[in-house]
């Protein structure tokens, strides 16, 4: 038995491990804090009280019964502390005195090779993420049900405080303050429209004296511009020709997706979210089937594995050239930054040869492409093309500086 979060992962992984295995999903989590009530014995270290989710009883019960006459037991739920949280609550509502062996799997791609390699290695359910689960929820609850009646005397009834958009919204309010009491100080800048040949471009003064101009008024400005005007040909002192290389961009985290995604296609990051679940979890590609097409969403490392990071370099050779290739092979990711939790890979195209267009036929075949299928393939294109640029050499800019001494 392989029990999952959603029908759509059960759908690619049934596929991909065959009839000897039975695949089910939870739909989410299966217990939780009670409503009505703050159910955390504050007293008691804080001991929270779970019962099963209104509506979930029968979920419940058809996952208890499937455990029931199963050889092994696989929680396969997705790779984070929520995941790890809802593993360890099943576990506890299904697991029995000489029962089935009850293991954890992490699928951070859901690719045939990537769910097998994860059957075969699968280990137990890591207690440290389950805790990290529950402080984040109990923190939820006791700020919630703490803070919320104090904001209805105060400030309206019906609103309520959150443990993390209360936190942003101070630093908000604290940042619309420092605005507030900025006093504006007066700068003037200074530029020439220049023409050669029927090129224009623009000229900058950078300096007076051999120092940076600090011009601040109108009448300071017009002094200068009047004492340049006198020279009606600028002539050339001093001109510089240099080669600039700028790296290429690492492969995307889950909030740089969001912010390229905002940026270049208007997705909020609800969608790209949405929309990236739908990529990971796998969509119906004709005679494949259910395909996993992106690595795990939710990560803060921009790590690639040297197998793919090899197998995009080989895409970019034969379609790109080995001059557009960077010298060596770039990995990414520090494992000794303390802020970044390494568990995931960057997100990335599980197959990086399968290219935006092969996915877009493949949807089009079943139909009329709908205006999800047009904003996921959107969505796997960003994804792809930034992860083939990060195995790419530096791109090469040639800059000129051109200096005019008016005396």
């Amino acid at each position: 038995l392989v029990i999952v979060e959603s029908p759509a992962k059960a759908k690619t992984i049934g596929k991909y491990l065959g009839r000897n295995y039975r695949v089910r999903a939870t739909i989410g989590h299966v217990r939780d804090l009670p409503e009505k009530k703050m159910g955390i014995d504050i007293e008691n270290g804080f001991e929270p009280d779970y019962i099963t989710i209104p509506g979930k009883e029968k979920t419940v019960a058809e996952l208890k019964s499937a455990a029931r006459d199963s050889r092994e037991i696989f929680l396969a739920t997705d790779p984070d502390r929520e995941g790890e949280a809802i593993a360890w609550h099943v576990a506890e509502q299904i697991k029995r005195k000489n029962g089935a062996p009850i293991r954890r799997v992490l699928f951070h791609e859901i690719t045939k090779d990537a769910v097998n390699a994860a059957i075969a290695n699968a280990g137990s359910i890591d207690t440290k993420k389950v805790d990290a689960q529950q402080a984040r929820r109990v923190l939820d609850r006791l700020v919630g049900y703490k803070a919320s009646p104090v904001l209805w005397k105060t400030v309206k009834k019906g609103i309520s405080a959150g443990r993390v958009q209360t936190v942003a919204l101070r630093l908000l309010v604290e940042r619309e303050r420092e605005i507030r009491a900025f006093k504006p100080v007066e700068y003037w800048t200074i530029q020439a429209q220049m023409e050669e040949h029927g090129q224009e471009f623009t000229a900058k003064l950078h300096h007076i004296d051999g120092k940076k101009p600090t011009i601040g008024n109108e009448a300071e400005a017009k002094r200068i511009v009047d004492e340049v005007s006198k020279n009606e040909t600028f002539t050339v002192t001093d001109l510089k020709k240099r080669e600039r290389r700028k790296n290429p961009s690492a492969p995307f985290t889950t909030s740089t997706l969001q912010q390229e995604a905002a940026k270049r296609l208007g997705y909020g990051s609800k969608r790209t979210m949405r929309l990236a679940q739908d990529l990971y979890e796998g969509l119906e590609l004709g005679e494949e089937g259910a395909v996993g097409l992106i690595t795990y969403m939710r990560t803060d490392s921009t790590r690639v594995s040297p197998a793919a990071a090899e197998q995009g370099r080989e895409f970019v050779r034969v379609w790109y050239g080995a001059d557009h290739l960077s010298t060596a092979v770039n990995l990414y990711g520090d494992s000794k930054s303390k802020n970044t939790q390494d568990a995931h890979e960057c997100v990335r195209p599980t197959d990086p040869t399968r290219r935006p267009d092969d996915l877009k036929r493949l949807l089009a075949k079943r139909g009329k492409l709908g205006k999800d299928d047009e904003a996921r393939v959107k969505l796997y294109e960003l994804i792809w093309r930034r992860f083939l640029a990060s195995q790419m050499a530096p791109a090469v800019f040639d800059t000129t500086t051109i200096d005019f001494d008016l005396g």
